[in-house]
């Protein structure tokens, strides 16, 4: 039987695919961190489900149970927050799985940081601003920044920045990227995007200590950088009247002028 691991989106338990929904439908056991997945998810399991919160558990826990209901023959939906790829523990659960033989799949989910641009109406890139988009944390008791993945280096690029379970310690933050940035750029910080008390809060680096009003907690992302609320940047070239792409060919001697799904 499979291990389903499906990203279960940022909070609204309407931001999960259709993949995730059909899959935790069609799997007697769901494993969930209770912790940041809405149990509204849970409603789409089968009746009679058997459904584990795992915020509790330890890995080992987690495991024992997952090779429990492989080997009743039961599919298994693993539901995590936001999307699997960064900051899921989901590659030390597939070395287990890999270890003891059972199979997996994954499927994506909607990432913290595109919830908490949503949530600001913003575009985290910009023609001329920031082309590049920095997901990042610091430092923490479960996993140490590798060295050379600073904020630092990172604000030295001058790219958006997404700081990830860091909003604690905010005061921190600010002053390792102001050198960099400047007091005066844009900053945001979104608290558990999506769910129903959501909060947002916009500043520059040198006013958001003050604008959040000591407010911490730890479900928030840090958004930094110049392209967040900027009206003064240039249009992109692709919806220019006379940029030549593929569907709107400029004239006859274009590259694409007699361009098929065929050609290579």
């Amino acid at each position: 039987m499979t291990v389903h691991f499906i990203g279960a989106g940022p909070g609204a338990a309407d931001l999960i695919t259709l993949r995730g929904r059909d899959l935790i439908a069609a799997c007697p056991v769901c494993l969930y961190a209770g912790s940041l997945v809405p149990e509204a998810l849970l409603q789409h399991c089968p009746k009679g489900a058997k459904v584990i919160n795992t915020a509790s558990l330890s890995l080992d826990e987690i495991m024992a149970h997952i090779k429990e209901s492989h080997d009743a023959g039961h599919d298994i939906a693993r539901l995590h927050s936001g999307d699997l790829s960064v900051w899921s523990a989901l590659g030390e659960q597939l070395r287990r799985l890999g270890a003891l033989g059972i199979p997996y799949d994954v499927t994506p989910g909607v990432p913290a940081f595109a919830a908490a641009a949503a949530a600001l109406g913003s575009e985290l890139t910009l023609p001329g601003v920031a082309q590049s988009l920095v997901l990042t944390r610091t430092s923490g008791k479960a996993s140490a920044m590798p060295e050379g993945e600073t904020l630092e280096n990172f604000a030295q690029t001058g790219a958006t920045l997404a700081i990830h379970l860091s909003v604690h310690v905010l005061e921190e933050v600010i002053s390792r990227l102001t050198p960099s940035y400047g007091a005066d750029c844009p900053v945001a910080i979104v608290w558990r995007a999506t769910w129903p008390d959501q909060k947002v809060v916009k500043a520059t680096l040198g006013t958001l200590e003050e604008a959040t009003g000591g407010m911490r907690g730890r479900t928030a992302l840090i958004l930094v950088g110049r392209a967040l609320g900027n009206e003064d940047f240039d249009e992109s070239c692709l919806y220019a009247q006379d940029y030549d792409r593929r569907y709107r060919p400029q004239s006859a001697d274009s590259q694409w002028a007699n361009w098929s799904e065929g050609d290579d």
